[in-house]
């Protein structure tokens, strides 16, 4: 009896999904969840047939290096700036990653961290569990936030999440602007009730900005100081996209300022480190990358990465087809005895 492929699973997941892989599979799961070193990553990965991975796991060609087992790396998200693609192609090593599943719960995220920053959530609980609140003698206009309805949302990147936080955006009768490389289908547009308008318009206009456009270099501070600059004294920026799109050291320098009223951030660059001029202020709104952080959610991202693996090695209900390839090029080259 042939032995059962190996699976490495680099961070904890659900039980039930671990075991819906054991049913095909070898498995090594990680009980801890931390960052690991390249060479933790080659090691892992050496001695496996299939590999889960996180956003924190850089798979790039040194990893991979004389690793000539590995035939499948599935990501858990659907950004995946830490995997090499040309690399993992090149090793015919397919990747997959996670999208659509997660949509509706980071498109409500947005609004989470929108409400909070322009309410000044997180300022005022820190003060009332400071205990300022019994006795002090607050102000009829301390804690003065900014209204939602009847503004102007401004949506940088409008891919399935974009659309989903410009659905919500009418019961809060928004007026709804987006950019976007491409223009979205007519019917699309109506849906959202969004109107495509060029970038320096969307600066100029927005009155809550909200980021979610997919890393690349091209875009690495796609908002940096002078997009800063060109949007409202009063705006809110809100980015649930990924670190780096934002210049976090001249948009702490902007809101130090007064130059912009607020932000909601989930994403930093060079996270889990976080600019220390950020946790300074009192209006940025910050959470640790959790924007898709419900458990329905993370449960299905955990079920797509697993299915993309099974179905990947000839498994399941969906065998040879799996369902959300980032190189299908790689399963050509299978068939065809190349890789």
């Amino acid at each position: 009896m042939n032995a059962k492929p190996k699976v490495w699973v680099a961070r904890p997941v659900f039980p039930e999904v671990l075991d819906r892989l054991r049913q095909y599979f070898e498995v090594e799961a990680q009980a801890e969840e931390r960052p690991r070193s390249p060479a933790e990553l080659k090691a892992g990965l050496a001695g496996a047939d299939a590999a889960i991975v996180g956003l924190a796991d850089r798979i790039d060609a040194a990893v991979l290096d004389g690793n000539t087992r590995l035939k499948v790396v599935a990501n858990l998200g659907v950004g995946h700036n830490n995997l090499d693609l040309d690399a993992l192609t090149r090793a015919g090593v397919l990747a997959s990653n996670t999208p659509d599943v997660l949509t509706e719960s980071v498109a409500d995220f947005a609004w989470a961290l929108m409400l909070a920053a322009a309410r000044r959530v997180g300022a005022a609980e820190r003060w009332l569990r400071a205990g300022h609140w019994p006795g002090s003698n607050m102000r009829f206009d301390d804690w003065l936030g900014l209204d939602l309805h009847g503004r102007t949302l401004g949506i940088l990147g409008m891919g399935r999440i974009g659309q989903g936080i410009a659905r919500r955006a009418s019961g809060f009768s928004m007026r709804v602007l987006y950019h976007n490389r491409t223009r979205l289908p007519e019917a699309v547009e109506q849906e959202c009730r969004a109107t495509l308008v060029g970038k320096p318009e969307l600066l100029a206009q927005a009155d809550f900005l909200v980021l979610v456009l997919p890393f690349t270099q091209a875009n690495r501070h796609a908002i940096g100081a002078p997009e800063l600059a060109a949007m409202k004294r009063s705006a809110v920026l809100v980015n649930v996209a990924r670190g780096g799109i934002v210049d976090d050291a001249a948009l702490a320098a902007a809101l130090r300022e007064g130059r912009l009223a607020a932000a909601g951030l989930d994403v930093f660059e060079g996270e889990p480190q976080v600019h220390p001029d950020l946790l300074a202020l009192d209006n940025a709104v910050l959470s640790p990358h959790i924007a898709s952080a419900s458990e329905d959610t993370r449960r299905a991202m955990a079920n797509l990465a697993a299915d993309n693996v099974i179905a990947a090695f000839g498994f399941g209900d969906v065998a040879g087809q799996p369902p959300t390839p980032l190189n299908p090029v790689v399963m050509s080259h299978w068939a065809a005895g190349k890789a």
